[in-house]
């Protein structure tokens, strides 16, 4: 790997956009950009198999920092000989740095607040350190109370890699503070320069480890997240100090209006480095994925995918449907007649609607399989569109027909 950790090469860039297409080595395989990276929270995708994973197309896995460390714990992980073998998945793998964790048990806790603010939403708000609720944040880390038995415990940015580092992930993340969009602006920067210094320390925490040969077997590249809300000069000012690090890639916070999210994401991609990976978190609705791409990210994760499945909610070319509906209890067709996942290919719409009426278990993994194998495949025409250049050709052809613009 050219004495890198993660090696990362552009194969083709998109004229008068920030787009490319490329390709991420890791320690344990490559990964063709841009991709969606399929979140597998606790060591496990939701009712799939890693094999069932591998089938429909995913090339990296995401796990949470946060979940696995209160359960089953690092140590358990590390002895089973880290998070590949854990849960036997042979590819390139992420983990998150539980700071996200720490606005969801914070300043989200009980709300219906989340890392991106929808249209109309309240964005005057603001929300500080002393509204916290199972969790507190201050310059050494952040406190929290566990969600499985109410035990208090600390992460710190040297122990969140310290953590990481066990898990042993091929892609970590520096500890950051990921505030509410509604956030005001001197509560934003207050957050970015804690972040700032917090990326400081899990730069040098890893590099102790890697020096004093800690964990000898782990080749992880370590990536360095900007923050800064919606605020222009915020975004430029982290993108510019993150950017500037000896970070191997990046990761681009959410906390942004999502009118303005490509905005906000061309403005950090304008200014990081280009010969290195960009991670725009938490984003997997269609549009989200296409602006992104456009505005020059590379990788993105998100929940949604399994999430809407294992509530019946499924994409299709045609836009989102509902197998709870009443018109699907007896539409012998295929959830979509373009899918080539393993679903579309032997179930249909009736079966899948008769196995969330009765509530078995089938249903989630039938409907989880066909909306990662969706998002998956989206993104993986997306790059072809770059490499073919006819990214914009393509985006308004899914798009109109998604979403019914015209």
């Amino acid at each position: 790997m050219n004495g890198k950790v993660l090696k990362f090469d552009i194969e083709k860039k998109m004229n008068g956009t920030l787009g490319r297409a490329g390709v991420i080595e890791t320690a344990h395989g490559k990964i063709e950009t841009p991709a969606f990276v399929t979140v597998g929270t606790k060591a496990t995708v939701k009712a799939l198999t890693p094999e069932m994973v591998l089938e429909l197309g995913a090339q990296v896995v995401l796990a949470n920092t946060y979940h696995l460390y209160l359960q089953p714990g690092e140590d358990a992980l590390c002895d089973a000989g880290g998070l590949h073998k854990f849960m036997n998945w042979n590819g390139p793998t992420m983990t998150d740095s539980g700071g996200f964790q720490a606005f969801s048990l914070g300043v989200a806790f009980g709300t219906s607040v989340s890392k991106i603010a929808k249209d109309g939403e309240d964005v005057e708000r603001e929300f500080g350190a002393e509204e916290l609720k199972m969790a507190k944040v201050d310059e050494d880390g952040v406190t929290f109370k566990s969600v499985i038995d109410g035990s208090e415990h600390k992460f710190t940015p040297e122990k969140s890699i310290e953590i990481q580092h066990n898990i042993g992930a091929d892609m970590i993340f520096a500890f950051d503070e990921c505030t509410a969009p509604t956030a005001d602006y001197e509560y934003q920067r207050e957050a970015m320069e804690r972040t700032h210094r917090w990326a400081q320390r899990s730069l040098d925490a890893h590099k102790k480890f890697n020096l004093e040969k800690r964990f000898p077997n782990k080749q992880q590249g370590l990536l360095g997240i900007v923050q800064g809300g919606r605020f222009e000069d915020l975004r430029k000012e982290s993108a510019e100090f993150i950017g500037g690090m000896d970070f191997d890639g990046f990761g681009i916070g959410g906390s942004f209006n999502k009118e303005d999210m490509g905005t906000a994401v061309a403005w950090v991609n304008e200014i990081l480095p280009e010969d290195k990976p960009r991670h725009l978190l938490g984003i997997g609705e269609p549009l989200d994925l296409f602006m992104g791409v456009e505005n020059g990210c590379d990788l993105f994760d998100c929940v949604a995918p399994t999430r809407m499945a294992r509530n019946g909610t499924l994409h299709t070319n045609d836009g989102r449907i509902n197998m709870l509906n009443a018109k699907f209890v007896k539409d012998f067709s295929p959830i979509d007649k373009e899918c080539e996942c393993y679903t579309c290919k032997n179930y249909t719409c009736a079966y899948l609607s008769h196995l969330f009426r009765a509530k078995e278990m089938l249903a989630s993994t039938l409907a989880s399989i066909h909306n990662l194998y969706f998002t998956i495949n989206l993104v993986k025409k997306i790059r072809q569109s770059i490499l073919d250049e006819r990214f914009g050709e393509y985006k308004e052809e899914f798009l109109t027909k998604y979403y019914k613009t015209k």
